[in-house]
């Protein structure tokens, strides 16, 4: 069988859709024809109009073909387009046709097919390259189907138009590049619009044009720009998550519109300006839009606005009940959850005074804080911050567990009920709706030093490191140790079975009153786990864990500080028992023991219970109570994909204390580049000759981070990571090298003296790095922020680190 190699990238059934009766050409006009030098030395530019049939134009040489050696694979454009490309033309047709039964049935096609076709192009796919360090031709295929049907839910949930040029002696006219983004306040010589680039469907005021043919054209609009066409056009659409399930009603299109000759040609205008390099219309005359439309890019805005009297097919609530009784919600944007205005606050004055509390709730004095961000750069003003939403579950499990009144944690334990622990997972939920866009939240890479945690979760070992780090790293991100109730099977949701999570309660809350007044500082940002809110996300994550760690085989024995505490929780589950069933248990392992001993072991039990801060007090009355079990769960967080992710989100370095963690990061290096060629070796060596002092008790952390008395450290921090993250841009800087290793010597021994002299409770480790040049990059990790919507994320992690105690429990790699 023949190689198909010729690639078109516009298929040549969508070309034919151009075609003026009669006729099996068209006329293409090439925007940046070439030049040639002929062999006397004279130039001439070729041709830039010229007609054409479709065999010939909208192709390219291997656009689509992998490579295996000198073998080449054409399955990518005979199967995977052959199979879209036949959905497709079926699809257009029918959009192009008034048949509402047609519509329906292929609703999906059409917008898979619109999908995929902004990818694939050249445009498409050299825009796909710049979200990637590099990708070879096979990695980029990857990329492309993996990201397949990315718009079709904020497509699917817009006001819907096909509009005609039925009624006009110009037709529409179609580009290399046909599915077009059009948004009024970004003109084509703005850096958002800049080659390979497109402003983004999510916002408000970005609208989709799709010719279907020479006589109509399918208008994507978002529903609150249709509705307000003076909303904020750079502000994101309401809920604009990607990958979700949706219902919208697929006969509800507008299609009232006969455009007049103007308005046609503003249309081919905005399609002529996005190209890459062609157009093609069915006549030569309509491809030059700018001689009847000379106006503005703004003012095509009224060209293509919805008729306000149409948009009551869009919008609303839908409340569906499916025979198995289970009643679905959603809201005109496709949340399934009512929004909870307690968690809305009213953004504060754009010119808030620099003295004024920040309005991103960090805590922080608007000078200090958001003041030098740009406006897309700063967390969310207009909803309760993360550290506002930790605040209010920490003020709601003090009221709950009546901590105000003096009770110790003791008593607490003793009087823990299943009702206060049903109320606090309910709170924890109540705060963190399934539908919470995350992202808008977190900081952003801003240039700021901060770091992700990824380790053990734990209250009895955060402290030994983690928490301590953050005077060295900054602003520690760490993921929340709470379970959230609205991502449990309903048979097991804390909520509805509090009983069954005592002793994870108990784990959860002592973690987070200890590290509770780091968080009210800002010294550490607490955050739930990003899966929690994106189910796509979660099943692509754990995909790719599967994947990597069925290839890797890590040995958890090389962790023993997570097998001590998961031996340790084990016994507590044993201990927390009721006492007749541990009673029964006693008699039958050991049965020489008599009554009077088994007593005096019970009582020995329950001391050590009571001197145990993690043991559950609170005793089950039955044997069959034991039955339900206790869920108890040893959290190593984030995963790797989840600590690149986080990392490349708010421009961070990942800093662990776990061996296993540690481990795949830096097989995660060699996996990409074999053996990696290593930058700032000198600062490198510097670090990881040198001991740190941590330390223990969070109140110090607290005082010594109010002080800045180690601010020296995060400012060394943030100089390497933007040294690293322009060093491909750069290059290598010896002067600068040796200056931050004179900086480091000169800062280190001042402030490791400062903390020992001061009295309070440390702890000796050693740290190892890695600056790999190039950082640390997963293509999965790029893959799944592209997924989430993410605009501002790095393209790498530049460092990453180690800590580790007196012991040396270094991975091997």
């Amino acid at each position: 069988m023949s190689k198909t190699r010729n690639n078109h990238y516009v298929p040549q059934w969508y070309q034919e859709g151009f075609f003026e009766v009669g006729r099996n050409t068209l006329a293409y006009l090439d925007l940046t024809p070439e030049r040639r030098v002929l062999a006397d030395g004279r130039e001439y530019t070729e041709k830039s109009l010229f007609f054409s049939p479709t065999s010939r134009m909208f192709r390219q040489q291997d656009l689509y073909s992998t490579f295996f050696g000198t073998s080449v694979n054409d399955e990518i454009e005979r199967y995977l387009f052959g199979d879209i490309d036949t959905k497709g033309a079926n699809a257009v047709r029918a959009f192009a046709g008034t048949d509402v039964r047609e519509w329906h049935r292929h609703f999906m096609a059409l917008f898979e097919y619109i999908d995929i076709q902004k990818f694939r192009t050249p445009k498409g796919l050299d825009w796909l390259k710049t979200l990637y360090p590099a990708l070879s031709q096979n990695e980029l295929m990857q990329e492309m189907q993996g990201i397949r049907m990315m718009h079709c839910t904020i497509w699917t949930e817009g006001v819907r138009e096909i509009i005609s040029a039925e009624d006009s002696d110009i037709k529409f006219i179609v580009s290399d590049h046909p599915v077009t983004i059009y948004n009024y306040a970004i003109p084509p010589n703005t850096k958002a619009c800049c080659y390979p680039n497109d402003p983004s469907i999510a916002l408000k005021a970005s609208q989709t044009i799709f010719p279907l043919s020479s006589n109509f054209c399918l208008l994507l609009t978002n529903l609150e720009y249709a509705k307000d066409p003076s909303t904020g056009p750079f502000e994101k659409r309401t809920f604009a998550r990607n990958y979700r399930n949706s219902m919208v009603k697929t006969d509800s299109f507008i299609r009232q519109r006969k455009l007049t000759r103007l308005e046609v040609a503003s249309i081919n205008r905005i399609t002529k300006a996005r190209a890459r390099r062609y157009v093609a219309a069915g006549r030569k005359e309509w491809l030059y839009p700018e001689k009847v439309v000379p106006n503005s890019w703004e003012e095509h805005k009224a060209a293509l606005l919805p008729p306000e009297n149409e948009l009551w097919h869009f919008g609303g609530e839908i409340i569906v009940q499916y025979d198995s009784g289970h009643v679905r919600f959603q809201d005109e944007f496709g949340r399934t959850e009512k929004v909870r205005d307690f968690l809305k606050k009213e953004k504060p004055p754009a010119s808030l005074r620099p003295g004024y509390a920040c309005g991103c709730g960090s805590g922080r004095t608007y000078k200090a804080c958001c003041h030098e961000r740009p406006v897309a750069l700063r967390p969310s003003w207009d909803e309760l911050s993360i550290r506002e939403r930790n605040m209010s579950l920490m003020n709601g499990i003090v009221d709950i567990l009546d901590l105000n009144s003096g009770k110790n944690w003791l008593a607490v334990r003793r009087d823990l009920t299943d009702e206060q622990i049903g109320k606090i997972y309910f709170l924890y939920e109540a705060l963190w709706p399934l539908e919470t866009d995350l992202l808008a939240l977190l900081p952003k890479p801003d240039g700021r030093s901060r770091a992700i945690y990824t380790g053990p979760i734990h209250p009895e070992v955060i402290a030994d490191f983690a928490l301590g780090s953050s005077l060295y790293f900054g602003e520690l991100i760490v993921q929340h140790p709470f379970l959230h109730n609205g991502t449990v099977n309903k048979k097991f949701k804390p909520v509805e079975n509090p009983g069954s999570y005592r002793q994870e309660f108990i784990k959860s809350v002592l973690f987070l009153l200890t590290v509770m007044p780091l968080v009210e500082d800002g010294i550490v940002n607490l955050i739930p786990d990003p899966c929690d809110f994106d189910i796509h996300l979660r099943e692509q994550m754990y995909s790719m864990a599967q994947s990597r760690s069925s290839a890797m085989k890590l040995d958890p024995s090389q962790e023993p500080r997570l097998k001590k505490l998961m031996r340790q929780d084990a016994e507590r589950g044993i201990w927390s028992m009721s006492d007749d069933t541990i009673r029964s248990q006693i008699k039958a392992t050991t049965p020489e023991l008599d009554e009077t001993a088994i007593e005096d072991l019970l009582r020995s039990i329950k001391r050590r219970n009571e001197s145990d801060p993690l043991a559950v007090l609170t005793k089950k009355t039955t044997v069959n109570d034991d039955k339900n079990g206790q869920f108890s769960f040893a959290k190593l967080a984030p995963n790797f994909e989840m600590a690149m992710y986080l990392a490349q989100a708010t421009g961070s370095c990942i800093v662990t204390d776990s061996v296993i963690r540690w481990e795949e990061i830096q097989k995660a290096i060699y996996r990409k580049v074999g053996k990696p060629q290593i930058a700032l070796s000198s600062v490198k060596q510097k670090i990881e000759n040198s001991t740190f002092a941590f330390l223990q008790d969070v109140n110090d952390i607290s005082n010594f981070g109010s002080k800045k008395t180690l601010a020296a450290y995060p400012s060394l921090i943030q100089d390497l990571f933007r040294y690293l993250s322009k060093l491909d841009e750069h290059g290598t800087k010896p002067n600068r090298e040796a200056n931050l290793v004179a900086r480091f010597n000169r800062e280190h021994s001042i402030a490791q003296m400062t903390l020992k002299k001061s009295g309070a409770q440390i702890s000796n480790g050693l740290i190892s790095c890695v600056f790999p040049e190039g950082g640390i990059q997963d293509n999965t990790v790029n893959r799944l922020l592209l997924m989430s919507s993410s605009e501002h994320h790095l393209p790498n992690v530049p460092m990453a680190f180690f800590i580790e105690g007196q012991i040396n429990y270094k991975a091997k790699v």
